[in-house]
Order: C-alpha cells, then structure tokens, then sequence
C-alpha cells in the first residue's frame, strides 16, 4: 500500500487502534471550556453588580432624604435620573471635561426638585401628583437637552476613562472605587449637614411639621430644599450611571423610586444593626443599594428573563415592606403566648 494512502487511511480511522486513540471531539472542548468561563462570568457579574450598586448608592441616599426625612414619596426621581444622564452626556459630547459635566448635572436636578416642591408648596398641589407632573415635563425636557432619545458616549473622555489613564485597574473596579469614594464622601457631608440647625429643622418637618411650625420652622422652606437637596444627589446618580454605561437614555430613569425604595427598605430589614446614628442608617442605603444589584445579578445568572425584571423588582420591594411587620406581628404572637 503506498505511504500516503496508508496515511489517509489512518487517519480516516481516528488514529491508532492499538492505543485506542479517538478523533479530537471540538464539543468536548468547548463544554469544558463553559464549565471553567461559567464561574468567570459569575465573578465579573457580582463584581459589575457591586461597582453599579455603588454608582446607583448616590441615588438612594437621594431618595432617603425625600423618603425617610420628609416622608415624601417623590416620583420625580425617575425623571431627574434620566435629566442627570442626558446633561452630562451631552456636556461632555460638546467637549466639558466630565467632572464639570456632574456638577452641572447636580445643579439641573436641585432645579428639578425645586420644580416639584415649589408646585407642592406654593401651588398647593399634592407631592405625589406634583412629582408625577415633573417626571412627565422631564421627558420633553431631556429630549430636548440631547435632540434625541440617546446620546453614546463612544470615544468620549469620561471620569471612567479618565481614571483608567492613571489607575492600573479594569473599568468594574475603577467603577468601584469611584462609587465608595462619592458614597463615603456623601455619607460624611449628609451626616454633618443634618447635625447643623437647619438640617435638625429639615429632620423636624418630616418628623412633625405642625410641631416644627410650632417651634418657628419654615416647613415650606424646608420641603423646598429637601427635594431640592434629593433630586440633585439623584442626578449626580445619573450622571454617574451614564458615564459610567457610556451612553444616556431618556428611558434609562424607569422604575428609579422603585430601585431607590427598595435599596432603602432592604438596607433597613436586613443591616438592623446599623440602628445607631444617622451615619449608620445611609450606610445602609447604600448596602442595600448594593445587596439589591446582587439579588439582581444572581437572579439574572439563573436565568431570569430580563423582561421580568421590573416584576421581581416590584415583589422584591412588597416582601421587603412587609417584613418587618410580620416580624412584629410574629413577636406580638410570641409573648401572648407566653403570657399564657
């Protein structure tokens, strides 16, 4: 048999029968190539879920000073988020350095917020119709802002590119860290302004207007500058998100009182520890906020379809309500029966 049709033949085979050798199988390869990306993919998504839950922190501690401070359920939120992303994307696409671009973003918010609670206040129009007036408004507003419905932020300077310039890290953990540097800064003014006069006086209106007045408060003046103060940190919040996803949508803002209210209700029901001073409790904003991106990351890998999303954000939010009042409701059970 000549020696190349005696090569042809073998290989046709599969190789050597005597080793019992077999045809390379590409399917082999590639599952066990999934099962070791598999708990790669797992990692980078808990490690984006902690970058973006600390981006989306600022949001929260907004959403904490209208919710819990003022007892205002502000649906404005989702308007302003969109507003902070559609400024700076579109600053920055005219060339602002992105830094300037959050801190026009945080002024248009403050603009934003003092929209709704001069309508509140002034036109006596209840906050959540008047929240809901200035989420619409803000629609038209940023298409007119961007002169479309999304700007990319492809090739543009942003705080993400600009601190991969100078850090030797990947963009998850530049995102991370610009997230605890904002949410640690945030924390430590936040606390230090509502331990001044006027902050104890917004704290006092949410906790009692009719006793604040009393006490010579203004109350309308604090409401002013609560949603004033609550809607810029959410833009700032925007901001961040967009240049940090590289693109603004003038969607990008749907279900943020939802996103806000349950990082603040998880941080409450699962982190109770952090009871001591008003420091501890934004920290727990902002580690629900996180907790929640998790939460979304895992069940995301499970295979959770991405257009449920928004219901599982929205059972996620009712379970987490709800806890605490079973939890007292279970304790109230517990000592009558001990008590018979």
């Amino acid at each position: 048999m000549p020696a190349g049709h005696f090569y042809a033949v073998f290989i046709h085979s599969g190789g050597c029968a005597r080793c019992n050798a077999s045809p390379i199988d590409p399917s082999a390869g590639s599952a066990i190539a999934g099962r070791e990306q598999k708990p790669m993919n797992v990692m980078l998504a808990m490690q984006d879920a902690f970058a973006q839950g600390l981006l989306w922190a600022v949001m929260s501690l907004g959403t904490y000073i209208s919710y819990r401070v003022l007892q205002i359920a502000d649906l404005s939120v989702d308007g302003t988020f969109a507003l902070g992303g559609c400024i700076s994307a579109t600053l920055i696409v005219g060339g602002m350095n992105p830094f300037f671009a959050l801190i026009f973003s945080l002024l248009g918010g403050m603009i934003a917020g003092a929209v709704t609670a001069l309508m509140n206040t002034f036109l006596r129009i209840p906050s959540l119709l008047a929240g809901i007036l200035t989420m619409l408004g803000l629609y038209s507003v940023n298409m007119r802002i961007m002169g479309k419905s999304n700007t990319p932020l492809l090739g543009e300077d942003t705080i993400i590119t600009l601190a991969g310039n100078v850090l030797p890290f990947s963009k998850n953990v530049i995102n991370l860290l610009i997230g605890i540097v904002f949410c640690v800064g945030l924390i430590a003014v936040m606390y230090w302004f509502f331990g001044t006069e006027i902050g104890c006086a917004l704290r006092a209106t949410g906790d009692n207007a009719k006793m604040a007045r009393a006490l010579g408060t203004n109350t309308d003046n604090m409401i002013i500058l609560g949603l004033l103060l609550s809607n810029g940190l959410v833009a700032l919040s925007g901001a961040l998100v967009a240049q940090s996803q590289g693109f603004a949508d003038v969607g990008m803002g749907t279900g943020t009182i939802v996103i806000g209210l349950a990082s603040i209700i998880i941080g409450q029901v699962v982190f109770r520890f952090l009871r001591g001073n008003f420091a501890l409790k934004l920290l727990a904003a902002v580690l629900g906020s996180v907790l929640y991106r998790v939460i979304i990351a895992i069940v995301l890998q499970l295979g959770l379809d991405t257009n449920d999303l928004k219901l599982f954000s929205a059972v996620l939010v009712a379970v987490a309500l709800s806890v605490p009042l079973l939890r007292e409701k279970y304790k109230a059970s517990r000592l009558r029966k001990e008590a018979e």
